[in-house]
């Protein structure tokens, strides 16, 4: 493991993981925040495809000479990296924008946060990867945490099976993250870099479709000068910064540590959403973060 090159204050910040990946959780919890701002400004599908567009530009300049470098390999394996695009980038962001408008970033944020336990049990599904007893209690836990969000602390409506529609939206596509992130293990030998990049563009062009569609419903609703705003933050913060600094995190502490940093983002999105949204922070919110991240700790311990 090498230091960075440049000097000054730069290389001090590029050289400390745990500055950018303090960061990376913060620009992903700040998200949820978008979502809930965007509304009335711009439309979900409107807001992914400008979002991607912008990153796929950001990433030409940045990553171009990678991608020409791996294009061989890649091309390889084109249709799949097209479809980890699609299902992790394109359908995710597409449900999560849409989950703003039918719930609070709070709840977004939370049950964002159980995505490594999707992720375990899809490696159980696919993969068969053994589970052991206390990460399946992990995944209980995590299960019960999001129950609470869903019924809001209501035992008649969880009982009734009366959730709201929007965080059933988020559940959606916190199983469609972790498909997409179990699917990673057969990504092809290539810099994270240029990946993402390839990635990013079949993300941007599989969403034109869903804007096609929301044209089509009259839903369609071109970015405000304070939605042209919430684009550029999406685009710069949660997408292009946070992807390059997690990156860069990995390589300096390697993915287990980097990863155990992604349990920050509900508590990220909590306090954002509390400060500057005004959300209610109610009790069953502080009980589903206690059992979300209590059941993230246990089902990330590997088996003995």
């Amino acid at each position: 493991m090498t230091g960075p090159k440049a000097g000054g204050i730069s290389a001090v910040f590029y050289g400390n993981a745990y500055i950018m990946l303090a960061l990376t959780t913060a620009m992903w919890g700040g998200n949820a925040i978008a979502g809930k701002l965007a509304i009335g400004e711009v439309s979900p599908m409107a807001l992914v495809v400008l979002r991607w567009a912008g990153v796929v530009l950001l990433m030409g300049v940045v990553s171009r000479r990678k991608v020409m470098a791996e294009w061989p390999v890649m091309r390889e394996r084109i249709w799949f990296l097209c479809a980890l695009g699609a299902l992790g980038f394109t359908l995710f962001n597409g449900l999560f924008y849409v989950a703003a408008h039918y719930t609070v970033a709070i709840n977004m944020g939370i049950l964002q946060g159980g995505i490594p336990v999707f992720v375990l049990v899809g490696a159980l599904a696919v993969y068969r990867t053994p589970v052991s007893a206390v990460q399946a209690a992990g995944v209980l836990l995590t299960m019960i945490g999001i129950a609470l969000i869903a019924s809001r602390g209501d035992l008649e409506r969880l009982a009734a099976l009366e959730f709201n529609r929007g965080d059933i939206l988020m559940v959606g596509a916190c199983a469609l993250y972790a498909g997409y992130t179990v699917a990673l293990r057969k990504r092809p030998n290539v810099s994270g870099l240029a990946m993402f990049t390839i990635m990013a563009g079949a993300a941007f062009v599989t969403a034109i479709p869903l804007a096609g569609i929301e044209i089509y419903l009259g839903q369609f609703q071109w970015p405000t000068p304070k939605g042209w705003g919430i684009v550029l933050f999406v685009t710069l913060f949660p997408s292009f910064l946070a992807q390059i600094f997690f990156l860069r995190g990995v390589d300096l502490v390697g993915p287990g540590r980097a990863g155990v940093w992604v349990n920050l983002v509900p508590i990220y999105a909590s306090v954002f959403a509390v400060v500057i949204l005004g959300e209610d922070f109610a009790w069953f919110h502080a009980a589903a973060l206690v059992f979300v991240m209590g059941g993230i700790a246990l089902a990330n311990r590997t088996k003995s």
